[in-house]
């Protein structure tokens, strides 16, 4: 069943929320580089998100964090300036929405861009979103 527009904002309201209140739980004090990646599809009809901490611990959820890690300090944590990694696209329409929330180097980090497809935002983004 497709999510409404409300209920993926509400997903994605309470990932983002839990993010923070896990790292309240632990002993570890939040962390100066740690961000909340999202992607959803076309209409939020569906919704995928992890919390990314750098530098990645070897138990970290996201398939490529070394990676995704060393392209957001390439871009000084700017998901706007990340140097993606080109390659060609099809033209199709299917809109994918990548969002980012957290900080970075104690820096607030909130950024949203909807992409035409899932690969023109590979492109653009290399492996931040690939999970």
């Amino acid at each position: 069943m497709p999510l409404s527009a409300a209920s993926a904002a509400a997903a994605l309201l309470t990932l983002t929320a839990a993010v923070p209140a896990a790292a309240a739980w632990s002993d570890d004090p939040v962390p100066d580089r740690g961000l909340f990646l999202a992607v959803s599809g076309s209409e939020n009809t569906w919704i995928r998100g992890l919390a990314l901490v750098c530098p990645p611990a070897p138990d970290a959820h996201h398939p490529e964090a070394a990676a995704a890690c060393a392209a957001i300090d390439e871009a000084a944590g700017d998901p706007a300036a990340l140097p993606g990694e080109p390659h060609l696209c099809s033209q199709e329409y299917d809109p994918v929405t990548a969002t980012v929330t957290g900080k970075w180097d104690g820096r607030p980090v909130s950024w949203q861009k909807t992409f035409p497809n899932a690969c023109v935002m590979d492109a653009a983004t290399g492996p931040v979103f690939r999970f």
